[in-house]
This record gives C-alpha cells, sequence and structure tokens, in this order.
C-alpha cells in the first residue's frame, strides 16, 4: 500500500510518521511506500523498511498535488492546513490553502479515473461549530463556524462527504479536539496558549496565560490523534453511510483545571512560570469555540482517546516528549 502524508512536516505529521515507519501497516495492509509532502521539506526517516520520498511545494498551486496524486496513493493523510490565528489574520491565505488546496486535492483524485478511489482522511476541526451550543455538541449540531478557518474546514468537510457520496474517493473527515500539549515552540493557533501553558513552564520558561480560567475548551493528547488517524484508516466506510465527518473524542476541561492537573503532576513552583495578561483579540476568538461534545457516535465506531484525565494529558507529555524529565 503506497500511503501520501500531506501536512508530514508538522508536528502531527511527524508522530504519524514515526507511527507507520513503527508498525509498517495499516490493519492488516502492510505499507510498500510512503511519500512525505509539505511547504517546507519533511525529514526523511533513517533505516526505513520501504520507500519513503519526501518533497516541499504549496500544494494550493495549480498543478501540484497533481505530481503527488500521480502516482496513485492507496492512503492520503490529508492534515495540511493554516491554523486557526493565522487564517483569521490572513483571508486570502486561509481560503488558498484550507479550501483551495483541499479541493484541488480532490478534483486532481477524481481527474486520473480508470478506477482509483482512495481513502482521504481528512483532519477537520471542532472549530466548524459556533456558538451558541447545547450542554454538548452532538454530530447533529449544525455547524455555524464563527472564524474564517472553521469556515474553511466546514467547507472541506461538504467537498470530502460529496465526492465520496459519488464514489471518487473512499472519505474520512476527524474534527480534531485542541491538541494538548503539543510539542515544540508556539505556533499562530490561536489555541496555542492552551499547550504553551504547560510545555513552557515544564520547561522552566515563563508563559502568558491570555484567557481567563475559567475558560472550557476540548482537548486530546498527541497520542490520542494519532490513534484517531490510524483507526479512520481502517474503519469500515460502509458504517459511516453518508455521514463521513465526526467530532472525536476528547476532555473537556476548563484553564484552571488544567493549571490544577499541572500542579498535581509537576508541583507548584512549576505554576508560577504562569504569567497572566488578557489579549482581547484572543479572548474574542476563543468565546465563539466549543466547550464540550457528545461523542458517542465516534465512540461506538471504534474511536478512543489515550487519557481519562488532563493529568494524563501533562503525564502523556512529560513521557513523550521530556523523557520523564522537567524543570521543577
Amino acid at each position: 500500500m503506497h500511503v501520501l502524508i500531506l501536512g508530514a512536516a508538522g508536528m502531527i505529521g511527524r508522530k504519524l510518521t514515526e507511527r507507520l515507519l513503527k508498525e509498517q501497516r495499516i490493519g492488516s495492509r502492510e505499507i510498500s511506500s510512503l511519500t512525505l509532502h509539505d511547504v517546507v521539506m519533511p525529514a526523511l526517516p533513517e533505516n526505513a523498511s520501504f520507500p519513503v520520498s519526501a518533497s516541499a511545494s504549496d500544494f494550493s498551486m495549480p498543478g501540484e498535488v497533481e505530481k503527488l496524486v500521480a502516482a496513485k496513493p492507496d492512503m492520503i493523510f490529508h492534515l495540511a492546513a493554516i491554523v486557526s490565528g493565522e487564517a483569521e489574520a490572513d483571508l486570502d491565505k486561509g481560503y488558498r490553502i484550507n479550501l483551495d488546496g483541499t479541493r484541488f486535492l480532490l478534483d486532481a483524485i477524481k481527474r486520473v479515473g480508470g478506477g482509483y478511489k482512495p481513502r482521504v482522511i481528512f483532519t477537520s476541526s471542532i472549530a466548524v461549530f459556533g456558538a451558541p451550543f447545547p450542554d454538548a455538541i452532538g454530530d447533529e449540531f449544525f455547524e455555524t463556524p464563527l472564524t474564517s478557518y472553521g469556515t474553511q474546514k466546514a467547507m472541506g468537510e461538504l467537498m470530502l462527504a460529496d465526492y465520496a457520496r459519488r464514489g471518487i474517493l473512499e472519505g474520512v473527515g476527524i474534527r480534531l479536539p485542541t491538541i494538548c500539549v503539543r510539542p515544540g515552540k508556539p505556533n499562530k493557533a490561536a489555541s496555542g496558549f492552551f499547550s504553551n501553558i504547560i510545555r513552557e513552564p515544564l520547561n522552566g520558561v515563563e508563559a502568558v496565560l491570555p484567557v481567563s480560567e475559567e475558560v472550557r475548551h476540548w482537548h486530546a493528547s498527541p497520542r490520542s490523534a494519532i490513534g484517531f488517524l490510524m483507526h479512520a484508516a481502517t474503519i469500515d466506510i460502509a458504517k459511516l453511510s453518508n455521514r463521513v465527518n465526526l467530532s472525536m473524542p476528547g476532555l473537556s476541561v476548563t484553564v484552571g483545571e488544567q493549571i490544577a492537573g499541572l500542579e498535581r503532576v509537576a508541583g507548584k513552583n512549576v505554576i508560577k512560570r504562569i504569567r497572566r495578561e488578557p489579549d482581547q483579540a484572543i479572548m474574542r476568538i476563543v468565546s465563539g469555540w466549543p466547550r464540550n461534545f457528545d461523542t458517542s457516535r465516534a465512540k461506538s465506531l471504534g474511536f478512543t482517546t489515550a487519557e481519562k484525565t488532563f493529568d494524563d494529558i501533562v503525564k502523556l507529555h512529560i513521557e513523550d516528549e521530556l523523557q520523564g524529565n522537567y524543570v521543577a
């Protein structure tokens, strides 16, 4: 099986690549080759047991994604996107990458023809939902996004479902919770502070909290995100019917509960490195984000998380990214 990862240089893309290289298969199907693509060159792994190639280009430019689809990959993980804060700040760039890039990918698949029908795993977002919200958002709740990023992801979901309905591809859209704790440096996502207030203090660095501790949000660990992608790649597509997009399980916690979990795991000195500095622009964006979900449909289809509490999320970050060590 030939696998293509779009957005392979990002955090989720790198971790997915590591998982595929380790397991060498997706379900019962062995991986014969892997193609990595991003706007920056993804790192090529050493000593891979199957051929791995990498390329860099802007896949939203006409003709670029056709080069990747020409090899007829059997499984396509579409992770490429401009994140929430950047998509809100640069309207044209957000629509070009998040909407046009997705449309070009699906159209490239359609043009191959000849019975070519890959599975496309699309990473959507809980940002497709906008306030006012019920106590817990189910998959039947209507999509009324309040950000450009959420709008672009909702459009991607609709296109994926339509192309799947027409038999052009097998589509699975997974709405990821905010992934926490994200390793590495802060990015331009408006949600970045959720990770920053955990990651930076554990590294002995001060972090800025731009919102109230009463803000509630929906989270899952990077380990869970990779599990969602792997399961989406093997799920019986017939069980989805025409409802190919679904919200992933996660944890609903307040910022205050995040900080309390960090304190329980790492101690009082660590949380002293969190500095409160309200940011009205971020507060305005966050106020329209979902807080809690009913993911019974996803769970019934076999999607599960790696954590039960936010303490677990902190512990997983320490284990997976810090080799068990942090600055107390």
